[in-house]
């Protein structure tokens, strides 16, 4: 018996976290009611849906039983007994059931299924009952508080284009391992200041193709710079390092995750405008060739593409590769709030079995410095939430406090804005964060920086920088008090739209 991939175990006898499973596949046990173990009672409408039942492949805890069809006596399908009398309450109550027992009927009938309804409703007035049924609508059904339908022939319909998506996943899988094999060195290229939805994608990319770093490295044209990215890179041991575009030509093939190569200006780097692999959960951007291209706009994550890579070609599934794809999908959407489909879903409760739970703490959690926590404190001395906008002033710190910051200052109380600002060298750089359900934080932030800076960012976090000449200029001068009175209405004409 296989194990359904479903459960979040592969085809073959084989465990996600890399366990080998010794002989059959195990099935779920019976549940202990009342001092006995329940069992289900099958009831089949005629030989056809009984030898589709015994072809899925029964428990050991269900009583099988059919009502033949005209001239069906005599073909008695392996493993059923016939309903004693035929379809009636005195028939279904010889079936020796217990309290806490499971009925199923399985029937494409509605006169059948009506009628087993009543006789089962006699005999076991409280027994929850399952119908399987592709013809059988709800409303056709009598009012039953412990009656559930679903599907029959569909259910198995659902299963096989699962494993038809599993068998896709793993033929681009084997595309792009016939493709690096004969490469020396393969660049895997990341977003600027990369992000854990594409460390992850890197991490698992390599794994999948079977590399160690030297050949295989990790690349980006910016450093990895916020507190908790820096976080997941040091727990879980992963190299991303920095380069120009000249150090492109050391790479005989070049890999871009999460991120096309028109993220990198309208004329990005020569090199960049023939790729080997681009896979990616952005919309799709014009304007350059690759050999195999992966794009799936309707994803929350980039991640959950990898992590359907790695499903289908059944490599082991150690914990850090799990929580590097964990992490990678939850920050990406959001804790699966945000444009989040249900591949998303999916692959996040496949990987959950198998991560390290203290792995993604340390990462979620990273250190605040000493200073930045002096600077919070005076922040938050002048601080107050008004038109839901909390608005956080640091003074000169480093840039990965100003991120923390802002998470935290969404906590107020009636806040649904919070913005962290705080001078970094010559620029004001500010995160901001919203609840969700209000304005665009990037429309906003790229509101607030028009004609001053560059901004942008997601519906519910964006970052900004303005340079502090262009500030100074604009509104007189750069102290905090400065600082707090030009963002505070700034951002309230950018959220609200009233008057600066």
């Amino acid at each position: 018996m296989r194990l359904p991939r479903r459960l979040g175990v592969p085809a073959t006898l084989g465990h996600p976290c890399g366990l080998r499973l010794q002989g059959p596949a195990p099935v779920a046990a019976p549940i202990e009611l009342g001092g006995h173990l329940s069992s289900r009672v099958i009831l089949c409408d005629g030989a056809e849906h009984a030898r589709l039942w015994s072809q899925i492949g029964s428990r050991p805890d269900e009583v099988l039983s059919w009502v033949p069809r005209e001239k069906e006596a005599r073909f008695r399908p392996p493993g059923f007994h016939a309903l004693p009398g035929g379809l009636s309450a005195e028939a279904i109550a010889k079936l020796d059931f217990k309290t806490g027992d499971d009925f199923a009927i399985v029937s494409e009938d509605l006169a059948f299924v009506r009628a087993a309804l009543v006789a089962v409703r006699e005999a076991a007035p409280e027994a929850p009952v399952l119908l399987l049924s592709d013809r059988v609508d709800d409303e056709e059904l009598p009012s039953d508080k412990c009656l559930l339908r679903t599907g029959l022939r569909s259910l198995i319909r659902d299963d096989i284009e699962e494993e038809f998506a599993h068998l896709d996943n793993l033929r681009r899988v084997v595309e792009l391992r016939a493709l690096m094999e004969p490469r020396e060195k393969l660049g895997i290229l990341l977003q600027p200041d990369p992000d854990p939805d594409g460390i992850a994608c890197g991490y698992a990319l390599r794994a999948l193709l079977g590399r160690k770093r030297p050949t295989a490295p990790l690349i980006s044209f910016g450093e990895v710079t916020r507190p908790e990215n820096r976080a997941m890179v040091d727990a879980l041991n992963i190299d991303v390092r920095t380069i120009t575009a000249e150090e492109l030509g050391e790479f005989d093939a070049l890999a871009l995750l999460d991120v096309q190569p028109a993220v990198f200006g309208e004329e990005p780097p020569a090199r960049l405008r023939s790729v080997d692999l681009v896979i990616d959960h952005h919309p799709e951007r014009s304007g350059y060739d690759a050999v195999i291209k992966d794009i799936r706009p309707a994803y929350g994550a980039t991640s959950t593409i990898l992590t359907e890579y790695v499903r289908a070609s059944e490599i082991e599934l150690g914990p850090r590769l799990a929580t590097a794809l964990v992490y990678g999908i939850k920050s990406d959407t959001q804790l699966l709030g945000r444009e989040t489909s249900r591949q998303d879903i999916a692959a996040f409760a496949y990987l959950h079995a198998c991560h390290s739970p203290a792995l993604l703490r340390r990462i979620e959690r990273p250190a605040l410095p000493t200073a930045g926590l002096r600077a919070l404190g005076r922040a938050l001395a002048q601080s107050h939430v008004e038109d839901g906008i909390h608005l956080l002033v640091l003074g000169r710190v480093r840039e990965d406090v100003i991120p923390q910051v802002a998470d935290m200052g969404l906590q107020a109380e009636n806040a649904e804005w919070a913005i962290a600002a705080g001078i970094v060298g010559s620029d004001l750089v500010f995160s901001v964060r919203n609840v969700g359900y209000v304005r665009a934080a990037g429309d906003v932030v790229r509101a607030v920086v028009e004609g001053l800076g560059v901004g942008g960012g997601h519906r519910s976090m964006a970052k900004g920088i303005i340079p502090l000449r262009a500030f100074r200029k604009v509104y007189g001068g750069a102290s905090q008090g400065h600082i707090r009175t030009a963002l505070r209405a700034a951002f309230v004409h950018a959220i609200h739209g009233e008057p600066e």
